[in-house]
């Protein structure tokens, strides 16, 4: 399949061809929700969203770095050696890294802004010393690199039906949401790694201090004052969620099935951490493969309906200019 979406992209090179096939390899390996959300795209735009996933893929894994033991003098020096290759690539199109190469094309061929790169890897270069945001202020300015400027990157790749400037808003909120979903459900994961990225100020509300969280990973033990500080998280995802879901309808209708699935699956991710009682200290929250599937199979036939409307428009389209030329031209 990932032979298809190259030849529809129109990437014929041969070492770009790999690169590209290298990021949806990551994606496929890493991005299991997003991943399957991409096969709803059309064949031609899909290589272009891997090697989006693939880049902030391949970063995010220089900074987190949990089994490799790099220490951060090593991972500032390996992230600074991917932002010359990506400052480079961007201007050239190529990149020493098979990830800049397919994503330095894609910036070119979609023209992406180039600033959405540096303020994503200025909140990945926080990560290598940030541990915790006090307010929901300071978190803003980090998922404004990690997590806004990916849907902001997305726009000219999806395509939109609107002005793109009218969309952005959504789309910038989109990736937040998700952003926000893997903050909660990575909980303890992201302690074991020493950092905390829930709101300092939202958890103190709740009685909620590092410490506790640090004591209910180790002991398996549960806590009132956890559980609460967790729905209040879960609440305050559910609205960006809300504010970012209008702007689905403004994209190309042939991507929308793709955006409402990943949508209804990142979603669902809440929704599964809420049925697990909030436990995400001690347990990974996972969707279904039910609910996966029932997802992917709805996403299909929107993919369909889509294709069936475009094609009726089409022929209207083609029957109406043939009537006209068939009229003459007014006189």
């Amino acid at each position: 399949m990932s032979r298809r979406e190259l030849d529809a992209a129109g990437i014929t090179d041969p070492l770009l061809r790999a690169a590209y096939t290298r990021c949806r390899r990551l994606n496929a390996r890493h991005g299991k929700t997003y991943f399957l959300a991409t096969r709803l795209l059309p064949l031609e735009r899909r290589s272009a969203v891997h090697a989006l996933y693939g880049f902030a893929r391949w970063a995010d894994d220089i900074v987190d770095d949990l089994h490799r033991h790099r220490t951060p003098e090593e991972r500032d020096r390996l992230l600074r050696r991917l932002e010359s290759d990506l400052a480079d690539g961007l201007l050239t199109r190529t990149g020493r890294e098979p990830v800049v190469r397919a994503v330095a094309d894609t910036a070119g061929r979609y023209g992406i802004d180039h600033a959405l790169f540096a303020d994503f890897l200025s909140s990945m270069r926080a990560d290598l010393t940030v541990t915790h945001y006090p307010t929901f202020a300071d978190l803003q300015g980090y998922v404004h690199g990690s997590a806004a400027v990916i849907g902001l990157q997305m726009l000219p790749v999806l395509g939109t039906v609107t002005a793109r400037e009218e969309a952005a808003p959504h789309a910038a909120a989109l990736g937040v949401a998700f952003q926000l979903t893997n903050f909660l459900r990575d909980v303890g994961e992201d302690l074991d790694r020493g950092r905390v990225y829930l709101p300092g100020d939202l958890l103190a509300a709740h009685g909620v201090d590092r410490p506790l969280l640090e004591w209910s990973r180790r002991t398996g033990r549960r806590d009132r004052r956890i559980r609460a500080a967790l729905m209040a998280a879960e609440a305050m995802t559910r609205r960006v969620y809300r504010t970012a879901e209008p702007g689905i309808t403004m994209l190309d209708p042939r991507v929308r099935p793709c955006i409402r699935a990943a949508f209804t699956l990142y979603g669902g991710i809440l929704d599964a951490i809420a049925e697990q009682d909030y436990s995400v200290l001690h347990r990974r929250a996972v969707v279904s493969r039910r609910r996966r599937a029932a997802t992917a199979a709805a996403g299909v036939l929107r993919v369909a309906g889509a294709r069936l409307r475009a094609r009726t428009e089409d022929r209207v389209a083609r029957a109406g200019a043939s009537a006209v030329e068939r009229k003459g031209p007014v006189r």
